[in-house]
């Protein structure tokens, strides 16, 4: 009788040199709370995911991270870390079932928002002042009112030395009322210390806003 964990591990090592890595960072200003989250595949990002397999496992920062497995997603490793106090580097390290290391870095800057949002804005040219960015960032900008008429704001905008503006002609697409605001930052990059497989680092950071929108 061949045990489940003994095929797991011959097929990590059958994959060692052609592992995806995939990394996703999420996080939302208000809540306590990030969610750390990695997966590994064969061959690439459409393969199957895998556990790390017996002695294999994975870390962050030097914390080892319990596996999980659902049917929809396969074998995962997840870990939620205090959004306070997570502003650095960290390092993630995957040790396969072939003891083979692969040690990824990153750097987690929450964005913030130093503007006042004021209860009531008036129809106009608003001008944001964010902070966490890189001089020359990306941003998405997502503006919904409570109308089933319109569509709203969801586009991304580009943020220059941390100033973000929406227009007056945007707010015209609005309707008078409640808004909600949403800024989301959506970092992405390729894993530096990987396989021939290759992978992706994401991190995600979002802050909401409410304002009552009027002429």
């Amino acid at each position: 009788m061949v045990s489940c964990k003994n095929a797991d591990k011959k097929a990590v090592e059958m994959y060692a040199d052609t592992i995806f890595f995939d990394y996703k960072i999420t996080g939302q200003a208000g809540d306590d709370n990030l969610t750390v989250l990695l997966q590994y595949k064969y061959g690439d990002e459409d393969g199957k995911a895998f556990a790390a397999g017996d002695p294999g496992k994975v870390m962050l920062d030097g914390e080892q991270i319990p596996g999980d497995s659902t049917k929809r997603t396969g074998p995962f490793y997840e870990i939620n870390k205090p959004i306070a106090g997570f502003t650095g580097k960290h390092s993630i390290i995957f040790i396969g079932a072939d003891n083979k290391e692969y040690k990824e870095e990153f750097e987690f800057k929450p964005m913030t928002l130093l503007s006042t949002v004021p209860e009531n804005v008036q129809r106009g040219d608003l001008v944001f002042e964010l902070e966490g960015l890189e001089s020359e960032d990306y941003v998405r900008v997502v503006l919904t009112d409570t109308s089933f008429i319109h569509d709203g704001i969801n586009r991304v905008d580009t943020v220059l030395n941390g100033q973000l503006i929406i227009s007056k002609t945007e707010l015209e697409s609005l309707a008078d009322g409640p808004v909600q605001l949403e800024f989301i930052r959506e970092y992405e990059r390729p894993i530096n210390n990987g396989t021939e497989g290759g992978g992706c680092l994401q991190i995600t950071y979002s802050l909401k806003r409410e304002f009552i929108l009027k002429d």
